[in-house]
Parts: C-alpha cells; structure tokens; sequence
C-alpha cells in the first residue's frame, strides 16, 4: 500500500484502502533541479515505466522534467505520481534521485536513512556532506563509480561527458568565423576548418567525431599513447610525442617538469595554427592542467576559438574565465559550465539508464532494499552512511570526519 498522499496535491493518486497486508513499495522520489542552468532531470519517462512495473513507487515533482521536454503526462502515463509541493514527494520516500547535489536546505527536508543517489562533488560541498552525515543521510556520488567493465552501464560521468564532447564540438562551430567544410562554389574553393582537440578522453573522442561529421580537419592529443589507436579511428590526426602518462582508471597521471615543457612546445605549435580549440583535459580532485598560455593564445590566428570544458576546475587555458566568453588577442575564449544540461532531452535520458543500473544493486532478490553495501561498485561510490563520510578522500577534508 502507497504512502498516502493528499489526493488535491497529487494528480493520479487513488486514496489508499485498508484491504489487508500489502507490501510497501519502495518510494522513489525525483525532485526539479534547482541548481541555476541545471535542465536536466535524474529519471525519464521510460525508465519510470521499468521501474513502477518493477514495483516501485515513483513521484515526480511538478515540471521536475519541463526543461528537458518531459512533462508531467508524460511521466504519469508511465505510471508516476506527480507531487505539487516537497513535504508530498518526499513522504515516505527510501530513494531520492537527483542530478546535481542537494543543497544544505534541501538535506534538511530529508528525513533520517534516506537514500540520496546523483553527482555529488563532494569537494565543492562540504557544507552539504557534513549536513548528510549529522542527518544520518545516506548518499551514493555517482562520480565515484569505478571504471571496471561490470559498471559500465551506470558510468554516468561517460555518459555525461559524452554530451559535453558534442556540445564542445557545436559551441565551436558556432563562434567560429569560418565554415568548417571544404566547400567549392562559384566563388572559389574553401579550405576546411582545423579543429584541435586536447584531450582523448570519453568527451574528447565526442567532440573529435562531430567534428569530422562538421566536415572539418581533425587532429588530437594526449598524453596517453593508447589512446592514439581510438584518435585515428575516428579520422583524425594524433599528434605524437614520445611520452606515456597512463594512470590509474583509465586517467592519465601528472606530467613530471621536462615531459611538461615538450608537451607545451608541440601543443602550442598546433595551437597556433587551429580556427578551433577544444581542451578537455582534467585530474579527478585536482586543478586542471595549465595546457595553453597566454603567450600561446597571442600566437592564434584572429578569430580562433578556444572552448575551454575544465573551465570549472580551473581551466586549461591561463585566460579561460569560467561561464563567461572573453577575447583577448584576436581569439575567442569559452568558458562553459555544464554543457550537458544543453542538450537535457538526451543526457538527461542517458543519465536515467545510468541511475536505473545503479539502483538494480541496491535491490535484493525479494524486492528489499539491501542493508549491507558490500558490492564492490556500492561500496565504492557510497559517499555517506549511518552518521559517518564513508569515502576517504572527502573525510580527510573534512578532518578526518565523523567518529
């Protein structure tokens, strides 16, 4: 039997009858996203559908899937609730899906064992670990999840990137002065566009293959030597240079001082002579690497632009200002944060099968949510449990955390 809902608040809600011993359904609650620019939403319809028929319980907050064109009868036609107010969502609920991570205020509207499943970014929200843990809050980051072949299907930070690589590849093309095919007209022949991208990465492969599609010319790079293979794959040219920077899941490990400075020389000659600059190169955790100077952008031809995806952690342009888009000596700087949440409709519906995946771990053979998060992919990405920071790195920032 559903937890009773006020039936005025909550379209598609029959007012529950004592008939006899039911089994509680495990509630699913999916907030709207409030997080300025978030359009994405953590669940879609047809994910919504698999699980209701799976039994679980699942409420939508009012528009929660607007922005990303998923309306309210969409998802109540596939069999969700559709709540008007927080206090009716999270009734009862056992798990809350989100894409962004709850603000403080919003931990406080959970009540204690509640199970919170998204991205966290446990480093730029202490506040909000420290207020999950005192609450007694359990919350799984899907950042963490370990890149072993068994997760694939809930690497939500591939998925995501992925759209982030395509968007890249579009922003360019769009403050670019240049046509990026070779095009022959009456007027003469054009030459093709040169994009660069830096980074080989899941959203760089994106960004280089929608590239190519633009019809562009299309060279790489990356520290990672395997990744070349993948590089001309996809048609374009992989810069060579003999250093191996392979590190540990799949990352590439920090450059030691002389691998620094021929990285700088090589990337900046290539630098200086493309219209499009895509740079996606990050370390978990940690600063993003300085791969363009400014001295290296006065070298760019007028009109050249620099789209900049680790602006949020820094950058890897010495003049990328995060959100914004400057020009400074003739190039056009990018910024941008969270490209995915432009393209909401599919990332959006990427990141719900991602979640879906995630939450068959959570579920034992007879329906229950399990009690023991021993599964080596729950146990690494279980972020707080049971009053305590479970994951390390954010517990030392924190002090060591929670006794």
């Amino acid at each position: 039997m559903s937890t009773p809902i006020i039936a005025q608040e909550v379209k598609g809600v029959i007012p529950a009858e004592s008939k006899g011993p039911t089994v509680m359904p495990i509630v699913v609650a999916v907030p709207k996203e409030l997080a300025s620019g978030e359009q994405r939403i953590a669940i879609v319809p047809e994910v919504v559908q698999k699980l209701t028929k799976s039994g679980y319980e699942v409420r939508i907050e009012h528009n929660a899937g607007m922005n990303a064109f998923y309306s309210d009868d969409l998802f109540m036609a596939a069999g969700a609730k559709i709540a008007y107010n927080r206090a009716d969502l999270l009734n009862g609920a056992r798990l809350v899906l989100r894409v962004q991570p709850p603000t403080v205020a919003e931990v406080d509207q959970l009540s204690e064992g509640t199970i919170v499943i998204g991205f966290m970014n446990a480093t730029y929200n202490l506040e909000a670990v420290t207020r999950m843990r005192d609450r007694r809050i359990t919350a799984f980051a899907l950042e963490l999840v370990p890149r072993i072949t068994r997760a694939q299907s809930m690497d939500a930070l591939s998925s995501q990137a992925t759209a982030g690589g395509y968007m890249a590849a579009i922003l360019g093309a769009g403050n670019c002065p240049k046509f990026l095919p070779m095009l022959t007209t009456a007027a003469g022949t054009i030459r093709p566009a040169t994009v660069l991208i830096l980074g080989a990465g899941v959203a760089g492969l994106m960004a280089i293959a929608t590239a190519k599609r633009l019809g562009a010319v299309v060279e790489a790079y990356d520290v990672r030597r395997a990744a070349g293979e993948q590089v001309r794959s996809l048609g374009a040219r992989f810069l060579e240079l003999e250093i191996n920077a392979e590190g540990q899941g799949g990352y590439a490990r920090e450059l030691t001082p002389g691998e620094k400075a021929m990285e700088q020389q090589m990337v900046s000659a290539a630098v200086a002579r493309a219209d499009i600059v895509i740079t996606t190169a990050a370390i978990p955790g940690r600063k993003a690497p300085l791969l363009i100077t400014k001295e290296t952008v006065a070298m760019m031809r007028p009109g050249a632009v620099i789209v900049d995806l680790a602006a949020e952690s820094g950058g890897n342009c010495e003049l990328t200002q995060p959100g914004k888009t400057v020009r400074e000596h003739g190039a056009i700087i990018i910024g941008p944060q969270n490209l995915p949440a432009r393209v909401p409709f599919h990332s959006s519906q990427m990141y719900a099968k991602n979640v879906q995946s995630f939450l068959a771990l959570l579920v034992d053979k007879n329906g229950a949510l399990v009690r023991e998060f021993t599964d080596e992919i729950l146990a690494a990405s279980l972020l707080v449990h049971a009053g305590e920071v479970r994951h390390g790195p954010t517990r030392d920032l924190l002090g060591g955390g929670k006794p």
